[in-house]
C-alpha cells in the first residue's frame, strides 16, 4: 500500500536547494512555484536578509495563498510575481540579474516548453545556474500521463540551443530527475 505522497516524501527541498546550491545572498527564482511555496520558503531561510526569493506563477490565486505566508511569517526575502513564462520578456524580473531559475514539475504543464527554457534562461546571469527537474518517465500511480513527461533528452537539446552548459544530472527522487545547467 502506498503512503502519503507529495511533499517531501515525494521531492526533498533540502537535496534539490543544496544542488542548486541556493545559499546566503543569492536571488532565486521558482518558475512555476505552486500555491504550497515548497521550494519557495526553504529558498527564503537559505537566502536570508541579503538574499531574494521570486515566487513566480501563472495562477494569482498560487500567488494570493503564497502572500498570505508571506504576510502570516513576515518574510521580507520573497517576492511574488505573476508571469506567463511561455512568452519571452513576460516576467518583470531584471534581465541576467538571477543566480538560479528552478523549473520544478513545471515544464510538463505546458506544450511550449523551449519558450519557457528561453524565458527562464532570459533571467539568468551568466555564470548562473538553471535547475530542471521532471517525472521520469516510468509508470507510477500518480504524476502527470506518461505522454506529458518531459524527456531528458529534449531538455538538454533546449538547453544546449540556449546556450547552456550541462553542469549536473542526478536523482531528485524516485519519481522524477534533475538537470542543471549554467549560463556561459
Amino acid at each position: 500500500m502506498l503512503g502519503p505522497i507529495g511533499g517531501s516524501s515525494l521531492i526533498d527541498a533540502s537535496l534539490i536547494l543544496s544542488k542548486a546550491r541556493v545559499g546566503e545572498k543569492t536571488k532565486v527564482a521558482d518558475l512555476g512555484c505552486g500555491s504550497s511555496g515548497h521550494f519557495v520558503f526553504p529558498s527564503s531561510s537559505l537566502v536570508g536578509k541579503k538574499g531574494v526569493v521570486y515566487a513566480v506563477d501563472i495562477l494569482r490565486t498560487t500567488l494570493e495563498t503564497i502572500n498570505k505566508r508571506v504576510r502570516a511569517e513576515n518574510l521580507a526575502n520573497i517576492k511574488t510575481i505573476w508571469s506567463n513564462l511561455e512568452i519571452f520578456g513576460a516576467t518583470k524580473i531584471e534581465a541576467g540579474s538571477l543566480d538560479v531559475a528552478m523549473l520544478i514539475n513545471t515544464l510538463h504543464q505546458s506544450h511550449k516548453r523551449m519558450e519557457i527554457i528561453r524565458e527562464s534562461v532570459r533571467l539568468i546571469k551568466k555564470g548562473g545556474r538553471l535547475l530542471v527537474v521532471e517525472w521520469k518517465n516510468i509508470a507510477a500511480p500518480f504524476g502527470p500521463p506518461p505522454e506529458e513527461r518531459v524527456e531528458k533528452d529534449l531538455v538538454d537539446n533546449w538547453a544546449k540551443k540556449m546556450g547552456l552548459s550541462s553542469d549536473e544530472e542526478f536523482e531528485a527522487g524516485q519519481y522524477h530527475y534533475g538537470l542543471i545547467y549554467v549560463k556561459l
